[in-house]
């Protein structure tokens, strides 16, 4: 046990919520101090790269003066890093990439430096750029979530299900609920092949729920997982239930392990009327399904869905590839995603409230 100092008596009523106050402060002012020298440093190295650019185009210097430009630069600042050629290369295809300093100062600048690189490496053109940048601001995504996201093409698959809301949603609810819904979900994290039973697929959604719901996408909070219904005495059970907290409203998954079939709308539908009349309050909006299968045939998805009053999506669910055992081993394991995602949630199979967290 630690002693006391000398000297030190107990702290006065009224202390030690003062000092958890002041340390809240505090590590506020850090967290700003940090963005501040972050954004200064994202401007001056748009603006170096936009002085090269200029000076290139003007007065035609070659490639050989960004070399002599870092060596002059590295002499005359040694302890800072980042005056590299190669960086100093990343700092013209910066300015060139993004010519509107406007948008440079009220986008980019809350991005590091490193998730710049991301973007101009993995990204081909100034229009998905722009998206993501927008999306890893509003997320506040680390630099390797955003390559992931990049990676597994989340702009292409963000609002692609099919889905009848906006028929059965008023605007803007209807836009907001459809680009919550993705065509097809990513579960290949879950290291399963497309073999996996969907009660094996649900089982370890749950177990590796911090990224399912990185996977679903911000505002999606976990409820339970296998939720009793209880209708007139019959049980039934809700493979999956969320709440979206921008939505306001209780969301509701369905896995099926195969082909999508029109019938599976009408199982769904049942869940959201219970839902509806059992579990949301008076202030939650209306309840929404999404039924997740392998494989679907879109035409027959849209007809499925002509005239049905709630509100559904219906989307793929994509498991890893088949592959020979040995090439499996290379594959990288549950645990070494979780530690980069660096979140430490779990949860059981009860009805527990977990909600994901924004990197």
């Amino acid at each position: 046990m630690s002693e006391k100092p000398v000297g030190l008596t107990d702290p006065p009523a009224g202390y030690a919520d003062w000092l958890a106050d002041l340390k809240g402060r505090i590590h506020s002012a850090q967290q700003r101090a940090t963005l501040a020298v972050n954004r200064e440093l994202v401007l001056l190295y748009w603006q170096i790269g936009r002085d090269i650019l200029q000076r290139q185009a003007a007065q035609g210097w070659g490639a050989k003066v960004i070399e002599r430009l870092a060596l002059d630069l590295r002499a005359a600042f040694p302890e800072m890093k980042g005056f590299s050629p190669r960086n100093l290369k990343y700092m013209r295809a910066f300015a060139e990439s993004w010519p509107d300093e406007t948008f440079v100062q009220e986008v980019l600048a809350q991005l590091p430096w490193y998730h710049q690189l991301a973007l101009l490496d993995k990204l081909p053109g100034p229009g998905t750029r722009k998206w993501y940048a927008a999306k890893a601001v509003e997320h506040n995504w680390s630099r390797n979530v955003l390559v992931m996201q990049i990676e597994s093409r989340l702009l292409e698959r963000t609002g692609a299900a099919v889905t009848n809301f906006p028929v059965t949603l008023p605007k803007p609810q209807s836009d907001l609920a459809r680009e919550s819904i993705k065509d097809p979900y990513r579960f290949d994290f879950l290291g399963l092949t497309g073999e996996a039973h969907e009660r094996e697929v649900e089982h370890a959604l749950v177990k590796h729920v911090t990224e399912f719901l990185l996977e679903l996408g911000a505002g999606f909070a976990f409820v339970g997982r296998q939720v009793l219904l209880d209708v007139g005495g019959d049980e039934f059970f809700i493979d999956l239930l969320f709440y979206h907290l921008k939505l306001r409203c209780y969301v509701v998954i369905e896995l099926k392990g195969g082909k999508f079939k029109p019938e599976h709308l009408g199982q769904l539908g049942f869940y959201l009327t219970a839902v509806d009349r059992q579990i949301k309050s008076e202030h939650d909006n209306p309840t929404i399904g999404l039924l997740l299968c392998k494989t679907k045939n879109k035409v027959v998805a849209e007809y499925a869905l002509g005239d049905k009053s709630q509100p559904m999506g219906v989307a793929e669910y994509k498991l890893l590839e088949s592959l020979p055992e040995e090439l499996q081993t290379s594959l990288p394991s549950i645990e070494q995603i979780e530690r980069e995602l660096a979140s430490g949630s779990s949860v059981s199979d009860g009805n527990e409230h977990v909600v994901a967290p924004e990197k």
